[in-house]
C-alpha cells in the first residue's frame, strides 16, 4: 500500500466515524432521552425562562435532583446551565421543600403544599426576589425528583412552560412492580432476557443498570418493586439472600423504590427446620416475627410481602385447614411492627373443584371480607381467568368493601404475542380502570375501588407483573417500553387518557414531530384491538399454545386438569360456541351486581367484545353487524391481520424521521407479527370451522395451510415458561 493510498484510507475511515452518531439508538436511554428541542421557537423560550437551577438542601435524593436537571437542561438545551445553591439572576429554575430551601419556603407555599400529600409536587411559574422564576416544590425530597422528571417531560415533549401551575399528587399509595424474577436468573412469563438481579455478583457488585432502572421508575412514579417470583423460593429469605437483597435496596432507597420480597409459605419448613407452617402455630408465627426482624434490620424501609398461596401447586394455610385471612394475618402481624405491608394475591383456583374457574377467587375471598388485618391488601388480577387479552372486569371489585383490593396488571405480554407482538396496553388497563361495577350505585368503577375513594380506604395499591430484563432495551420489543410507561403514569393517574400516554411516550422516546407522533399514536391505539382481533375476538379466551401459551391452540383437550385446556372454554360444538355463565350455565354473572348482571346477562345487551365470554351463541346468531356469528367471526379474525398490515404500512413511511437501529427493530418485529397474525387466524378458523361446517365468506384470504398442519406445530424453547 503507498503512502497516499494509506492516507485516503484513514482520511475515508475518519470520515466514516465522523458521520456515525456517538450514541447508538439501541431503546437503552428509555424514554429519558435528553436531545436537543428541536423546536427552535420552544428552545429558544426554554433557554430563556431556565437560566440557572438551585437546589438547597443536601441528600441522597436532592443529590439525584441536581444530577437530573442539569443533564437534562444540558442535552434539551444544548448548554450547560450553572446549578447551584443562590438565585442571582431572571429564569431561576428553584426546586427544594421548605425544610431544605430557605428560598422555598420564603413562598409561603404552605396551603398548596398540604394538599398535595407526602410525595406530591407543584411546579409554578412565579416572582423569586422580584425576579420570573420556576419553581418546583414539594413536602418530600421524593416530591422534588416526581416534580423534576415530570418539568424535563414538558421539555422533552416541547410543551409551554411559560405559565406553570401543575399540582399532581399520586391518587394510589403502593405502585409497585412484580418482578417474575428467579434466584437462576431466568423469569416466568419474560420475553426480554435473563434477570436484572445478578445474584451471584451481589452484594458487592451494584450494576449500573440497577440505577438506572430504579432511576426509569422514578421518572413514572413507580416507588416499588417485588424483585422474586410468586411462585417463590425460599432462599431468598435466608441470610446469605437478604445481603443481596439489602444492597439493592440501599441502592433503590434514593430513587424512592421501596423493595418487597415473596413469601414462600413454606419457608418455616424448608428453611426453617420446623415441622410444620401452620399459620396458627405459635412456633410458625413466632419463625415468621423473627425472620420479619431479621429483614428489617438489615432493610429499614423494608416493603413487606407479596403472596401466591394455595394456588397451582404452590404451598398455603389450606394444606393445614386455614383459610386465607389466617395465613395473611400472620404474615402481616410479622411486618407491622415497622411499617410493612403483605399484598396477598388472590388468584386461586383449584383443579378438583369442577366450578367454572372464573367464579373461584370470588367464592373464596369474598365470604373473608373484613377479616383481614389492616395491613393486608388482597392483590386481584384485572379478570377472572388469566390477563387474557380481553376479559370483563374481576367481579371482587367491589365486591369486598371491608378489604383494601390491590389492581394487578400484566405488563408483560403472556397472552398478548409475548415478545414479538406490538400491543400498547393502555386502553386495556383504562378499560378495567373504567368499568362501572355499581357496587355503590352508577359510577362505582374499578378505579374507585383501588384507589380507596369509594369504601375509605387509605391503604391503596396497584401493581404491574414487569417485563424488564437483560435485554439492551430493556423490554425486548422497543414499544413493551411503552406498557412500562403507561402503567406508571396511570398507577400514578388513572385519570390520564391512553392517547395522551402514548403520545408523551413517543415524543420523549422519538421526537416530537407530528409526522412521527400523530400515525405512532394511531399504531398503538389500534394495536391492542388487532392483537384481539386476530387471537381471541368476541370474547373468546384462553385458546393459545400449551404450557408456554405461544401462538394458537384451539384444540388443546385431554390434559391432567381440565381448566388448562382451550375445549374447557370455548366449548365449540356443532350448536355454536362459547361459555354460558348465565342461569343456564355457571352462573358466574351471579358474582356481579345486579345492572352488570342484567347488561351481561342478555346477548341482545351483553357488549360484543364479551358475548362468548359469558354466552354460548348458536353459528346462525345475527350480530350487531347484521352477519352471523360465524361469519363475523371470520371477518374480525381476517381484521385482525389487516390492522397488523397498515402498522407496517405506517411505520414503513416513517423511515425518513427515525434512525435506522430502532425503525429496523421495529420493522422487523411488525413482519413477524403478520406471520403470527396469520397463523392465529388461519388456525382458528380452520380449527372452529369443524364444528361450524359453514365457509369462510369468499372474499376474504384462505388459509395457507390445512388444520393438521397447524396442530402439529410445537415451538421449541418458547422463551418466558
Amino acid at each position: 500500500m503507498t503512502q497516499k493510498t494509506s492516507l485516503l484510507t484513514l482520511l475515508l475511515l475518519l470520515a466514516l466515524c465522523l458521520s456515525q452518531p456517538l450514541q447508538a439508538e439501541d431503546g437503552y436511554r428509555l424514554w429519558l432521552r435528553y436531545d436537543q428541542v428541536q423546536e427552535k421557537t420552544r428552545l429558544q423560550q426554554y433557554r430563556q425562562l431556565v437560566s440557572e437551577v438551585v437546589v438547597e438542601g443536601n441528600s441522597p435524593t436532592l443529590a439525584i435532583v441536581r444530577k437530573e436537571i442539569a443533564m437534562g437542561l444540558k442535552g434539551l438545551l444544548s448548554q450547560e446551565v450553572a446549578v447551584g445553591q443562590q438565585a442571582s439572576k431572571a429564569g431561576t429554575l428553584l426546586l427544594g421543600t421548605p425544610a431544605s430551601s430557605p428560598l422555598v419556603a420564603s413562598l409561603q407555599l404552605s396551603d398548596q403544599l398540604k394538599a398535595i400529600g407526602t410525595e406530591g409536587y407543584l411546579i409554578l411559574t412565579t416572582q423569586l426576589q422580584g425576579r420570573p422564576a420556576t419553581v418546583i416544590a414539594a413536602n418530600s425530597d421524593m416530591g422534588v425528583l416526581y416534580g423534576t422528571f415530570c418539568f424535563l417531560r414538558l421539555l422533552q415533549s416541547a410543551e409551554d412552560i411559560t405559565k406553570l401551575a401543575i399540582n399532581s399528587t399520586p391518587k394510589i399509595q403502593h405502585r409497585v412492580l412484580n418482578h417474575w424474577d428467579n434466584l437462576d436468573r431466568t423469569v416466568e412469563r419474560g420475553y426480554a432476557g435473563f434477570s436484572l438481579w445478578d445474584w451471584h455478583k451481589l452484594p458487592g457488585y451494584i450494576d449500573q443498570r440497577y440505577l438506572d432502572y430504579a432511576r426509569a421508575n422514578a421518572s413514572i412514579g413507580i416507588n416499588g418493586t417485588v424483585l422474586t417470583n410468586v411462585n417463590a423460593n425460599a432462599l431468598v429469605l435466608t441470610r446469605d439472600y437478604l445481603v443481596k437483597v439489602k444492597a439493592l435496596a440501599d441502592a433503590f432507597r434514593p430513587y424512592g423504590l421501596k423493595v418487597y420480597l415473596t413469601a414462600r409459605f413454606s419457608a418455616p419448613i424448608e428453611i426453617g427446620g420446623l415441622k410444620t407452617a401452620d399459620p396458627l402455630d405459635p412456633t410458625v408465627q413466632s419463625w415468621w416475627n423473627e425472620k420479619s426482624a431479621e429483614i428489617y434490620s438489615l432493610i429499614p424501609d423494608f416493603g413487606g410481602f407479596l403472596v401466591k398461596a394455595n394456588s397451582e401447586g404452590q404451598p398455603g394455610p389450606q394444606n393445614y385447614g386455614r383459610n386465607h385471612a389466617d395465613g395473611a394475618n400472620m404474615l402481616a402481624d410479622a411486618v407491622a411492627p415497622q411499617g410493612g405491608i403483605v399484598m396477598w394475591r388472590a388468584f386461586v383456583y383449584d383443579d378438583k373443584e369442577p366450578d367454572d374457574r372464573a367464579k373461584q377467587a370470588y367464592s373464596g375471598f369474598k365470604p373473608l371480607d373484613g377479616t383481614f388485618r389492616k395491613n393486608v391488601m388482597v392483590q386481584v388480577k384485572n379478570g377472572a381467568i388469566d390477563f387474557q387479552p380481553r376479559e370483563p372486569f374481576h367481579p371482587l371489585f367491589g365486591a369486598m368493601p371491608k378489604t383494601p383490593i390491590m389492581m394487578e396488571f400484566q405488563i408483560t405480554q403472556e397472552y398478548l404475542g409475548q415478545g414479538t407482538n406490538l400491543a400498547y396496553l393502555a386502553p386495556m388497563f383504562r378499560e378495567t380502570l373504567l368499568a362501572d361495577t355499581h357496587a355503590k350505585g352508577k359510577g362505582s368503577t374499578v378505579a374507585k375501588v383501588i384507589d380507596g375513594t369509594l369504601d375509605n380506604h387509605t391503604l391503596t395499591g396497584i401493581a404491574g407483573v414487569a417485563n424488564i430484563g437483560t435485554d439492551r432495551n430493556w423490554t425486548g420489543h422497543l414499544f413493551g417500553q411503552s406498557n412500562w410507561y403507561a402503567f406508571g403514569r396511570l398507577a400514578w393517574n388513572h385519570q390520564l387518557h391512553s392517547e395522551d400516554i402514548a403520545a408523551e411516550w413517543i415524543k420523549m422516546t422519538f421526537n416530537s414531530n407530528a409526522n412521527v407522533v400523530i400515525p405512532v399514536q394511531n399504531m398503538m391505539l389500534t394495536s391492542r384491538e388487532a392483537v384481539v382481533n386476530y387471537m381471541t375476538p368476541l370474547g373468546l379466551h384462553h385458546i393459545m399454545g400449551w404450557s408456554h401459551h405461544y401462538g394458537p391452540g384451539p384444540w388443546i383437550k385431554d390434559k391432567h386438569r381440565a381448566d388448562w385446556t382451550s375445549v374447557y372454554y370455548h366449548r365449540a360444538d356443532e350448536q355454536g360456541i362459547g361459555f354460558d355463565r348465565t342461569k343456564t350455565g355457571s352462573n358466574a354473572i351471579a358474582q356481579y351486581y345486579p345492572p352488570v348482571q342484567k347488561l351481561f346477562g342478555n346477548p341482545k345487551t351483553c357488549p360484543e367484545e364479551f358475548l362468548l365470554w359469558f354466552h354460548h351463541v348458536k353459528w346462525d346468531y345475527k350480530v350487531k353487524s347484521g352477519k352471523t356469528l360465524w361469519n363475523e367471526l371470520c371477518y374480525r379474525y381476517s381484521t385482525g391481520v389487516d390492522q397488523v398490515r397498515q402498522m407496517q404500512k405506517t411505520w414503513a413511511g416513517l423511515e425518513q424521521h427515525l434512525d435506522d437501529e430502532r425503525f429496523t427493530h421495529v420493522a422487523s418485529l411488525l413482519k413477524i407479527q403478520e406471520e403470527e397474525a396469520k397463523w392465529w387466524r388461519d388456525a382458528c378458523l380452520l380449527y372452529f370451522q369443524t364444528f361450524s361446517k359453514r365457509p369462510i365468506p369468499s372474499d376474504l384470504e384462505k388459509p395457507a395451510q390445512t388444520l393438521e398442519h397447524y396442530m402439529q406445530l410445537d415451538p421449541k424453547f418458547v422463551p418466558g415458561i
